[in-house]
Parts: C-alpha cells; sequence; structure tokens
C-alpha cells in the first residue's frame, strides 16, 4: 500500500511535468488556455473529448500538438457523408500465395492508432458514427467476428462544428455520452489574434517536443484514480448530477419546466475523475467545490437537452447549468 507521503510527491511530480507539457502545447495553440486545460484533463482522465468550434480556430492544429506532446501515435478521419465504417475500423481482403491457395488478410483502419483526431464528425451518416461506438467504450473493434483490442491509451477528440449545415448528422445522446467533456473553442480576443497572426506567418513557427511518453501518461492516469476525494465533493457531484433529472423528486421548478431528460450516472463519473484532473493541473493534492462549478459545464452540457418550450423561448442550457451549480456551492458553504 502506497503511503501518503509517496503519493503527495507523485502528485508534486506530475504537475510539474503537466505544466511542462502545458507551456509547449500553447506555444503553438496560442491564448486558449482553457481549451488546453480541458483537453489535457481528458487524457488525464482516460477519455474523450468532443470540441465545438468554427472552421479555422486551430482544432486540428491542437490535437497535432498533443500528440506530439503526450508521445501518442495519432491518425487524423476527415469525417464526410460517403465515408464508411470500414473506412474507419479496416477490412478483410482476400490474398492468394503463390502456391494458389487463398486466406483472408485484415487491414487495420486508423482507428489503430493512440490519439485519433475525429474531424467534423457530424458530416458522416449515423452508420459511419455508429463504427465509433464500440471503439470509445471498449477500447475493441469487431471486424468478420472478431474482436480487435485497440490497446492503450486510446483517445478520441472529435471536432464538430456549432453551425448546422446542409450534409451534418447530429450525434445520438449515446454517442455523446461516451465523451468525457464538450469543449467550446471560441474566436480569440484581438491581442491573441495579433499574437497569432505574427507567430505563424513568419519563416519560422514554434515546434512542439515530446514531454511525456505512452507508459508515463497511463501512469498518470492511474496516479489520478488514486487521488482522494473528499466526501462533501462527491456529495456535490451527486446532488449537482440529479439536480438536473426533471423527473426526480425535488428538483428546482425551473428544471422541471425547461429539460427534456437529464444526466445519467456516467455524467457523476465523468465529474468525479475531471475534478481531480482539475485539482492536479493546479497543483492541488485534492479536488474541492470549485471544481465541480468549473467542470459542470463541460461534463453536463452535452448529456442534457432542453425542452420544445424552452428552447421556443431562447432559455440557454449552459446558464441554466452554471447558475444551478453555483447555487449548490453556496448551499453548502452556507451548511
Amino acid at each position: 500500500m502506497t503511503e501518503p507521503a509517496d503519493l503527495v510527491s507523485e502528485i508534486e511530480a506530475l504537475e510539474i511535468k503537466l505544466q511542462e507539457a502545458k507551456a509547449s502545447i500553447t506555444r503553438r495553440f496560442i491564448g486558449q488556455e482553457r481549451v488546453v486545460d480541458l483537453t489535457l484533463t481528458a487524457l488525464l482522465c482516460g477519455g474523450h473529448a468532443l470540441l465545438i468550434g468554427l472552421p479555422g480556430l486551430g482544432k486540428t492544429r491542437l490535437v497535432e500538438t498533443l500528440s506530439t506532446v503526450m508521445g501518442l501515435h495519432g491518425n487524423r478521419i476527415q469525417f464526410t457523408p460517403d465515408l464508411m465504417p470500414a473506412d474507419i475500423l479496416g477490412s478483410e481482403v482476400l490474398d492468394t500465395a503463390e502456391d494458389g491457395s487463398r486466406h483472408f488478410r485484415f487491414i487495420s483502419g486508423p482507428i489503430f492508432c493512440q490519439l485519433l483526431m475525429a474531424d467534423e464528425i457530424n458530416r458522416a451518416s449515423p452508420r459511419t458514427q455508429s463504427a465509433l461506438l464500440q471503439a470509445m467504450q471498449e477500447r475493441t473493434v469487431t471486424v468478420a467476428g472478431e474482436d480487435r483490442s485497440l490497446g492503450e491509451p486510446f483517445h478520441v477528440l472529435a471536432t464538430q462544428n456549432p453551425i448546422e449545415q446542409e450534409g451534418t448528422y447530429p450525434l445520438p445522446e449515446a454517442q455523446l455520452d461516451r465523451f468525457l467533456v464538450r469543449i467550446d473553442v471560441d474566436y480569440p480576443d484581438r491581442q491573441t489574434e495579433r499574437d497569432i497572426l505574427l507567430a505563424t506567418t513568419g519563416v519560422e513557427e514554434e515546434e512542439a517536443h515530446e514531454i511525456f511518453s505512452k507508459e508515463e501518461l497511463l501512469a498518470a492516469q492511474v496516479l489520478l484514480r488514486r487521488m482522494p476525494v473528499g466526501d462533501s465533493v462527491v456529495e456535490l457531484i451527486l446532488d449537482l448530477v440529479r439536480a438536473f433529472r426533471p423527473e426526480e423528486a425535488g428538483v428546482s421548478e425551473r428544471v422541471a419546466e425547461t429539460v427534456a431528460w437529464g444526466p445519467g450516472p456516467r455524467a457523476a463519473q465523468a465529474l468525479m475523475m475531471t475534478v481531480r484532473a482539475r485539482a492536479m493541473l493546479q497543483g492541488r493534492l485534492a479536488p474541492n467545490a470549485e471544481d465541480v462549478l468549473d467542470m459542470a459545464r463541460p461534463v453536463l452540457s452535452h448529456r442534457m437537452a432542453l425542452n420544445f418550450a424552452a428552447r421556443a423561448r431562447g432559455d440557454s442550457l449552459a446558464d441554466l447549468i452554471e447558475s444551478t451549480a453555483a447555487g449548490l456551492v453556496r448551499t453548502e458553504a452556507a451548511a
């Protein structure tokens, strides 16, 4: 059994390494510290992330930089309406040997990697989107009746355009739930855009360097699960998730009138992991209520939906999540 002092030293050493990795990433992905923190959170938790943002905001650059810094073998798939499941998973082909004998040989698809960028995932058909479901949950794909392991680590960072256009297919709720966090990538402010302009239009650009290895990332994921979480934080997580289920006894009138369906147990699991990662990224040894408040929107916003009346009124799901979470934190602080 690990001594508490050993656990503290391991967490402190990892925090230093994480800051080094973050500095390397932000030299190429400028001015989006929140986005970098959330993507690192997803990797630390062993999960997947859905990046929502307009084209040209650097999402592809971020994923490529992460792949280098975290020491992961990455592949990119450009999702299009004509993409088929076999284009992602791979397929069996019939080979003929020199002696005339024939046998099937499996050709692996781009999903066999450690960091998969699913670019514009909502442009592929539901049939093709579903090819990722088993991989994201079980780290395994089944082709021609045979299960094939993807190995560890395996992460999906998917991008999506927030503007619904022709030729897009909204992700089903079951697949959205597989993403640990939803990350909104917004326009940079003026000074950040100036820095980007100067950094990317010269003769040379900053290069990313490997900070982590695959083995070190896996060890960090195990260490994260050993980080203690206080009972008050656990109870706050449960209160928060259950507060958005409209059929739950005791929910607020606002939630009952605006929410069509709320988050399931996987949301509580995601909060439990992400609050630890946020604490670790900030050099703390245990998460607190502020971590829960900060992670509420990225964890819950894709795991619940407003009903028709709320959408017609123009209600904001983000405002509902943030105000409800803040109210719960204030209630806990006053208790």
